[in-house]
């Protein structure tokens, strides 16, 4: 064994015995009651509340008027999705864009405070387009971009009237 290996070894041992003699668990002792209990809370799982992360659905329910037909959707709890939910209710005009999504031009940009640099947009995502400002409805997947922010989800029953409907006018409003 070389010097400096044995120099540590005994430190290492003269801390261990420091440790279980100020801890009343030497050699030949009992735990106090005290280490016990905290032992045993200690080792007891705690409930953690879930992680609020974007683009996990909440529950915050909205609902898109295109031509008479109405499509049901999710938003997310980001602030994003929530800065959205604040412009509610919306009267904007809907156009085509690439045959994938619907675009809708916002009256005014969303926070982007905590939102993750792009995303993979798949069918019946509910994103914004934070370069332009714009909300994207897909209808058909789409691969990564940076910028886009997911907010939400369509029903799965509304992405097939979605790309079905026409450019034209969208309300959007939320739904009791």
């Amino acid at each position: 064994m070389t010097l400096a290996a044995a120099s540590t070894l005994s430190r290492t041992s003269a801390t261990a015995a420091l440790l279980l003699a100020a801890t009343g668990c030497a050699a030949g002792s009992s735990p106090s009651p005290t280490a016990a209990v905290h032992t045993s809370i200690a080792s007891q799982p705690t409930a953690t509340p879930p992680a609020t992360t974007p683009g996990r659905t909440t529950g915050m329910n909205i609902r898109l008027i295109i031509n008479g037909a109405t499509i049901n959707a999710t938003l997310n709890d980001s602030a994003t999705a929530r800065d959205f939910a604040a412009q509610l209710p919306l009267t904007l005009t809907l156009s085509d864009y690439h045959q994938t999504e619907k675009m809708i031009d916002l009256p005014d940009r969303l926070s982007t405070s905590g939102a993750p640099e792009g995303t993979t947009p798949q069918a019946g995502d509910l994103a914004y387009f934070a370069p332009w400002g714009n909300l994207a409805v897909y209808y058909r997947s789409a691969p990564y971009f940076s910028g886009v922010i997911k907010i939400g989800e369509l029903d799965n029953a509304g992405i097939e009237q979605l790309s079905a409907a026409d450019n034209g006018t969208v309300t959007i409003e939320t739904a009791s």
